[in-house]
């Protein structure tokens, strides 16, 4: 049994209502997948945006494992001190990773977010020496259009983030950088120039799948789909 454990912020998290990137991936592998899998974590809620609290389980399509690690407004900072417990606990054997927008908005500049990156991988791997983990590039968002200092800083992260998956990468636990998702647009794929709505779910998703596959050949390159 292979289990997957999802690490994020809101996007990863997701509302009330919502199917999230997690449900996508889950569809993919599920259809693509020679092998039992599952998804793990210590949360399995959605955040509700009227208690203004993660209380929710309306989800779109309930009928999937919902295990993760996310939490709106939660970033590298937060989930460091976490990822050791969790992935004893849970017996993770692949994180799948999109964190930093937080970070950046509001509490570390990309070089201290860096940093964070590398406490949380290596205390993610004292609980697991051979645990994979695939991150996911920052997305810009809509501040970045209005933002040129805060352009600057995703950009620059992103840079430091390829950077420290080379540095710590390692045959027996392998960081992989996952390419951002194609063709992605805050304009069509979220539904508030930040979060994604159906189609950025599904290009969330593909870049996870697409990563894992051409690397590892886990399951297959994603059909992308936009229901």
């Amino acid at each position: 049994m292979l289990r997957f454990m999802p690490v994020g912020d809101s996007m990863t998290i997701g509302s009330a209502g919502e199917h999230t990137w997690r449900y996508r991936l889950w569809q993919h592998l599920r259809d693509t997948y020679d092998g039992p899998f599952t998804f793990v974590g210590p949360r399995e809620e959605l955040y509700d945006k009227s208690a203004d609290a993660p209380t929710s389980y309306a989800y779109a399509d309930p009928a999937f494992p919902r295990r993760h690690l996310a939490g709106w407004g939660e970033g590298w900072l937060h989930m460091a001190p976490l990822i050791g417990e969790a992935v004893r606990a849970h017996r993770a054997d692949v994180l799948l990773i999109s964190l930093g927008l937080i970070d950046l908005g509001f509490y570390t500049n990309a070089e201290q977010t860096a940093e964070n990156v590398r406490a949380f991988v290596t205390g993610a791997r004292e609980a697991n020496p051979r645990l994979r983990m695939v991150l996911l590039p920052v997305i810009p968002n809509i501040r970045t259009e209005a933002d040129a200092s805060f352009a600057d800083q995703v950009d620059l992260f992103n840079v430091l983030l390829a950077k420290t998956a080379t540095d710590l990468d390692e045959p027996r636990s392998p960081l992989l950088l996952a390419s951002p998702p194609e063709s992605y647009d805050i304009h069509a794929d979220t539904y508030d120039g930040t979060h994604p709505n159906a189609s950025g779910e599904h290009r969330i998703a593909g870049a996870f799948a697409g990563a894992m596959w051409e690397a590892w050949g886990v399951g297959q390159m994603y059909a992308a789909g936009t229901s």
